[in-house]
């Protein structure tokens, strides 16, 4: 893969992660009965981050929870090399029925991983809501699927890989464009 170009670099997903998080707080009327969900592996990250921004707007500590969708992706055979599942754990530890959820991803893509993730999320509980927040909306969606929150918009090419590094995986903090 060859880099094509940096369209984030760490104080523009800053000012995109601050910009989220008060969109969260608007709509959502405060931070109060709310969930934040990172989805594996970069959302939950990200869903910390966000966390941290809404307790210094409204000084108020968001649950956070870790969810797993492995078992519930519909290219089950194409995640992993020998066909096996790579399971990973899910950890959310309050109770949601009747809260607002946000699931939180780094890139949107396709939609498949937001339906994993909400097949998932229903299988534990009853959310009041469930709304979506991602650090990028790639475009070339194949279901009907669109994230209430968005850091950029980043049309691509289908040839074209969006890659986001994070500090806390990839000890820096950017998203690029690769070509393949």
């Amino acid at each position: 893969m060859n880099k094509k170009t940096e369209v984030l670099d760490q104080s523009a997903m800053n000012r995109a992660l601050t910009r989220i998080a008060h969109e969260i707080v608007e709509k959502n009327k405060g931070g109060e009965n709310l969930l934040l969900v990172g989805i594996k592996t970069r959302g939950i990250p990200i869903a910390k981050r966000l966390q941290e921004k809404i307790n210094q707007i409204e000084g108020i500590n968001v649950p956070i929870g870790e969810l797993d969708i492995t078992l519930y992706r519909d290219d089950l055979e194409k995640a992993t090399t020998n066909h096996d599942p790579e399971l990973k754990e899910t950890n959310i530890n309050v109770d949601f029925n009747g809260k607002k959820v946000i699931l939180i991803d780094d890139v949107l893509f396709t939609g498949r991983t937001v339906r994993a993730a909400m097949d998932a999320v229903m299988d534990i509980g009853r959310p009041s809501q469930i709304q979506l927040g991602v650090l990028i909306d790639r475009g070339h969606r194949e279901l009907p699927i669109r994230a209430d929150y968005v850091g950029k918009n980043i049309p691509t090419s289908e040839k074209e890989i969006i890659v986001v590094n994070l500090l806390e995986a990839d000890n820096h903090d950017e998203v690029s464009i690769y070509e393949k």
